[in-house]
């Protein structure tokens, strides 16, 4: 798609006429914008071949695909790529997350109810407590589950027969998995961030679905400063969008996506007010480092997960932090992108 070229804006009767359906935006948006299909996926194509190969495999044999382990940092598709699987195999699709599954009791309910076939899907599978991983292993391997009845001296136990399914686990940090949890996944691929073409292309995907007249040279900015993730390139057409219909014609082009990214103070670097709270903070308050991560996090007021799994990724790509022993320190490029003098250099 050229620069020159726009999504077409439908006919008013082509467009969603129910206004109670805006209700939580967000969330029904990001349903609505995920594709169903590996062939709509945009991007990872590794993976999305290997995808292919085991889905189709399984179709000949009859069976279930084998159990899938998605990592990566957040954003990346994880989450869609376990509802492709099930549709894909024409399969229900059960979600829940590692945290919610409090007790092996929660577990057990939720297995006893799927049916042949059935993907369940565990998001942040790492949160999930050792008691209900245990109980996970036979069941895994063997689908089979076993129950303890009673208390004490009277206590015994059963072993149910579980239905062939598929887990499909979501993690973002691979590392905090058990290993006898991690050797019994099949296939465990793990998903990159995205380049900005093909985040060009999904931006205007979901604004053919949100019928947003968007130019190309105005989704490849959008695209530039997504931080090579969909879930943001989303979020931030969606900020744009209504840039563009409150201050302008709502025709979303290259001016006014940059005029709204700066309204919404995202940077030309994908960098956002958090972004540079932190790399000020590590600046101007620490001297640029080493500072450790809790220190860090407290000085800027946000948890020490967020400034981890959220921040930090994008700015280590970016060559604007460095981890060291000693705590995270503000690289030269870090300086030079807020306008400061490197400590021992003269301001140019």
């Amino acid at each position: 798609m050229t620069e020159d070229e726009t999504i077409r804006m439908p006919e008013a009767a082509d467009r969603p006429v129910d206004p109670d359906a805006l209700t939580e935006e967000d969330r029904e948006f990001d349903i609505a914008l995920r594709p169903r299909t590996l062939d709509e996926f945009v991007g990872q194509e590794r993976v999305k071949e290997q995808l292919h190969l085991l889905i189709d495999g399984a179709r000949k044999r009859g069976e279930g695909v084998d159990h899938l382990l998605f990592s990566g940092p957040p954003g990346l598709g994880k989450t869609t790529l376990a509802r492709i699987v099930a549709h894909e195999m024409g399969a229900g699709f059960q979600p829940t997350s590692g945290p919610a599954l409090d007790r092996p009791s929660d577990l057990a309910a939720i297995l006893t109810n799927l049916e042949h076939g059935d993907v369940l899907f565990v998001d942040e599978i790492h949160r999930m407590p050792r008691p209900v991983e245990e109980v996970l292993y036979p069941a895994l391997e063997d689908f089979n589950l076993d129950v303890v009845l009673g208390k004490g001296p009277t206590a015994r136990s059963i072993r149910l027969e579980l239905p062939r399914f598929t887990l499909v686990g979501a993690t973002t940090r691979p590392g905090r998995l058990t290993l006898p949890l991690r050797e019994r996944f099949g296939f465990s691929p793990r998903l990159d961030y995205y380049s900005a073409d093909d985040l060009a292309k999904i931006v205007m995907r979901s604004a053919g679905i949100l019928t947003v007249p968007v130019h190309g040279d105005a989704a490849a900015e959008i695209a530039r400063r997504s931080r090579g993730t969909p879930r943001i390139a989303n979020r931030l057409l969606r900020r744009v969008r209504d840039f563009a219909e409150v201050r302008h014609d709502g025709s979303v082009t290259l001016e006014v996506a940059a005029a709204g990214l700066e309204v919404f103070e995202v940077d030309d670097q994908g960098l956002d007010r958090l972004d540079h709270s932190i790399l000020a903070t590590l600046i101007d308050k620490f001297g640029g480092g080493p500072v450790g991560l809790s220190t860090l996090a407290a000085a800027v007021g946000e948890e020490t997960d967020t400034v981890e799994d959220v921040v930090e990724p994008y700015l280590l790509q970016l060559g604007f932090l460095r981890r060291t022993p000693r705590g995270r320190v503000a690289t030269e490029h870090a300086y030079r992108h807020l306008g400061t003098s490197v400590p021992g250099t003269l301001p140019l």
